[in-house]
């Protein structure tokens, strides 16, 4: 064990721990869900503590030995390195004090062994005073969620672009398909099932302009605010500098905040960006929630597709499939809506000149991003990509529909055509074959007007 002392006092620490006496007080103090921080938020912190050190060693307020074992012992984390000392549960002291002091000090004791000195050490090496020089939790913690955010968004926008791909895809193998469209759950007129894969595809590419387009917002970063934004105990230079740094390690290109007062008073930007992630959630719950009616059935709903059986869809009824992997994506998306309202409370709840709340939005941004991260490679493989449809089906339900008639009204107007869809409907006579009978069609004006691809073709492809 070794002693170690913080403002309010001694505590004994495990001498095979990194972290110290401000952390082990979190520990002891928040244990509200037994989750800590994610790998992409350590990295970050692990980057703005680096870029802060090179800065402050070239204005030439940090020493270059102590400065070089600061580097170094972030490189080390950054490698991914003692990621098991960071133990400060996610629902934390306001602003992430907790979490930067962890990092603060897991920083620090690794900078004294570097340097051959005991960890707690803090004369030597303290940190507060080196490694949390010219910085404040309330703008080091914005930046680094910014950016840990940002690296988490590049790997969503990736997924993203393949599932939008799989989806035209699928689209071009199903354009040869006629089928009903339906508005109001209601029968409407003939378009191909293409044509509905490709919307899908169009949809998620749209939502995914929204992430990318609020994740440049992030690119504007609060570092060098210090604590109020007036940049207090920072000198000249330095905010220029630790943004050329984290720009020139992120291989970003970061600005510093327009404002630093409101950067540090407003969470908008991150809000905004969750926010992309809840619209993106609803188009998917849309697409699979499609998805799962298509394919309902097989005897008593559309089943106009099939979903690929992945497993037994129940405990007590042989054979039954469910459409599990759309279910899941809804339930994924679900949480991901969730974690938006949460981070919108969170946003509102600034008061003066700090949003305290940032640790419980960046937690939920970051969880988001993980649950789609991880989800949607499966959902695309294990069910968009084995979509098969039933295309005798499909045209059955095009032959029987009353709606057909809409292509009549230009040519006898509305109110015959209605007639007509309200005597096929109640005699269960095709539209083409009542047109022939009434003699409002030859035989081959009915066969040419719906002729099954003509007429559900778009006028623009």
């Amino acid at each position: 064990m070794r002693k170690e002392k913080d403002s309010l006092g001694e505590m004994e620490i495990s001498d095979d721990v990194l972290y110290g006496v401000q952390t082990r007080r979190a520990m002891n103090n928040f244990r509200a869900s037994g989750r800590t921080a994610r790998i992409e938020m350590v990295r970050a912190y692990a980057t703005v503590k680096k870029a802060a050190a090179m800065a402050n060693m070239e204005i030439g307020d940090l020493e270059e030995d102590i400065g070089i074992a600061i580097v170094t012992a972030c490189d080390e984390i950054l490698e991914g390195r003692h990621m098991d000392q960071f133990p400060v549960d996610v629902f934390q002291a306001g602003a992430g004090t907790s979490f930067n002091m962890n990092v603060n000090e897991v920083v620090c004791n690794l900078a004294l062994e570097i340097t051959g000195r005991s960890k707690g050490d803090y004369r030597s090496i303290s940190p507060n005073d080196h490694v949390n020089m010219s910085q404040s939790t309330n703008d080091t913690y914005p930046t680094s969620s910014h950016i840990a955010i940002m690296w988490k968004a590049d790997e969503l926008l990736a997924e993203l672009e393949e599932l939008a791909y799989s989806l035209e895809e699928k689209g071009k193998d199903l354009m040869e398909v006629p089928k009903c469209g339906r508005t109001h759950l209601m029968d409407a007129l003939p378009i191909r099932m293409g044509h509905e894969f490709r919307a899908y595809a169009s949809a998620v590419r749209r939502a995914a302009g929204r992430i990318e387009q609020r994740e440049d917002d992030l690119l504007e970063l609060a570092i060098g605010g210090s604590a109020v934004g007036t940049g207090a105990n920072t000198r000249e230079g330095y905010r220029k500098l630790v943004i050329e740094n984290l720009s020139m390690l992120t291989h970003r290109v970061f600005i510093s905040a327009l404002d630093p007062f409101e950067a540090l008073q407003s969470r908008s930007q991150m809000l905004a960006f969750s926010s992309s992630l809840r619209e993106l959630a609803l188009e998917l719950i849309r697409i699979a929630n499609d998805l799962r009616l298509l394919n309902s059935g097989p005897t008593t709903g559309l089943a106009e597709l099939s979903l690929p059986a992945v497993q037994p869809g129940s405990s007590m009824m042989p054979g039954k499939v469910n459409p599990v992997m759309a279910e899941c994506l809804d339930m994924v998306c679900f949480q991901v809506i969730g974690n938006d309202i949460a981070t919108a409370m969170a946003a509102q709840a600034g008061q003066l000149e700090l949003n305290v709340m940032t640790p419980v939005m960046t937690h939920n941004i970051l969880e988001s991003l993980d649950l789609l991260v991880r989800y949607l490679p499966d959902f695309r493989i294990k069910c968009v990509d084995g979509i098969q449809a039933d295309k005798e089906k499909c045209v059955s339900y095009i032959v029987k529909n009353p709606i057909l008639a809409t292509l009549l009204s230009e040519r006898f107007g509305y109110l015959e055509a209605a007639e007509l869809a309200k005597e096929s409907i109640r005699t269960g006579t095709p539209i083409p074959e009542l047109a022939v009978k009434k003699k409002l069609l030859t035989k081959k004006e009915a066969k040419e007007l719906f002729d099954l691809m003509s007429m559900s073709m778009a006028k623009y492809d």
